[in-house]
């Protein structure tokens, strides 16, 4: 009786163990508390679902042990931020990348994810800094251009019309905070939005995938000269093609072919064919569109980015870009079995 009695116990402890467990995950904001809910997953990072996430985790996981922490070091001047290696929070790796996709997904101030992850907002702060370092470093590791046979072997029937096509371009902007000073007022603000804002180049192949990111620029800069900067030109031959929006106009720049719709100013004095080539490559063209609406699905760019983060503006914009080719599914459906 006594030994019933003791498996009874071991198994009642066993029971309220687990329901301890459930509890504090529960209570507790972290990544494993939204683990079965693809929704939620969706929602708080970007990623499809939490199959996406953990596939994606996996590939970065083993260079986390290197990771280079940004964190403040007592012997240097006070605000001074520092690369120390090893671990600065009481997160858990995973948890601390979930935190990380909270703030780039939802634009979620850093106060607000310091009471949703029950840390001091400065350790936030140095997550969020840290995490934009490594995933600029990992995943601008991994090239991402893709030479002209495998464009071709991946090229959707839609592009059958244009099918030397490398790369479809196209230019975005992201509103920032007004500087005080007129000189740099004058640098940053865009003509064609009205504000200031941080400009960048962005392309991809035509079965959806993000195969250039350039570097932000101020928001005056021109779309010729951004393609200039952006390093893009020595990548391309002149057996290829490039596409873009009207008003890009680049062909004196470029060493290759470049499909362009005609500026339909006054339509009645385009021939037929002009108007029939217009619309068809601003119908292929409006999927690098929709790529660039799945970056700023992110919403941290939906907001004025401040003045605080021109320091790693560009590691975030960049690190949203190339995350977009892990996140989601083929940007057509249709595409999938080609891409």
């Amino acid at each position: 009786m006594s030994l019933n009695r003791i498996e009874e116990l071991d198994e009642e402890i066993a029971r309220l163990r687990s329901l301890v467990e459930e509890i504090s995950i529960s209570n507790k904001f972290c990544l494993e508390r939204f683990a079965g809910s693809d929704d939620d997953i969706r929602f708080f990072t970007r990623f499809a679902s939490h199959a996406h996430l953990m596939a994606f985790w996996k590939q970065i996981e083993p260079a986390t042990c290197k990771m280079v922490r940004v964190t403040r070091a007592r012997s240097v001047a006070k605000n001074d931020e520092v690369p120390h290696t090893g671990s600065a929070t009481i997160l858990q790796p995973i948890d601390e990348f979930f935190l990380f996709m909270n703030y780039l997904s939802l634009g979620l101030m850093q106060k607000d994810l310091a009471h949703r992850f029950k840390i001091h907002q400065s350790t936030v702060s140095r997550i969020i800094n840290t995490w934009a370092n490594f995933l600029y470093t990992v995943l601008g590791a991994v090239g991402i251009w893709l030479d002209e046979e495998t464009v071709k072997s991946h090229m959707p029937e839609v592009f059958q019309g244009y099918s030397d096509t490398q790369i479809i371009l196209d230019c975005t902007e992201i509103r920032c905070q007004t500087p005080s000073s007129l000189l740099l007022q004058s640098e940053v603000f865009s003509n064609y939005k009205s504000h200031c804002t941080c400009k960048g180049l962005i392309g991809m192949a035509p079965h959806g995938a993000v195969t250039f990111v350039s570097s932000l620029y101020e928001g005056s800069i021109s779309d010729k000269e951004i393609l200039k900067q952006s390093g893009i030109v020595p990548l391309l031959n002149p057996s290829v093609a490039i596409m873009v929006d009207k008003g890009f106009l680049v062909e004196d720049c470029v060493p290759c072919k470049v499909h362009i719709p005609t500026f339909l100013c006054n339509r009645a004095q385009l021939s037929e064919p002009e108007v029939r080539k217009t619309q068809s490559i601003a119908r292929l063209r409006v999927h690098v569109e929709r790529l660039i609406r799945r970056v700023k699905e992110h919403k941290l760019f939906g907001t004025e980015i401040p003045l605080s983060l021109t320091g790693s503006i560009n590691q975030l914009y960049t690190v949203a870009c190339l995350l977009v080719n892990y996140q989601n599914g083929p940007l057509v459906k249709a595409w999938a079995t080609n891409g």
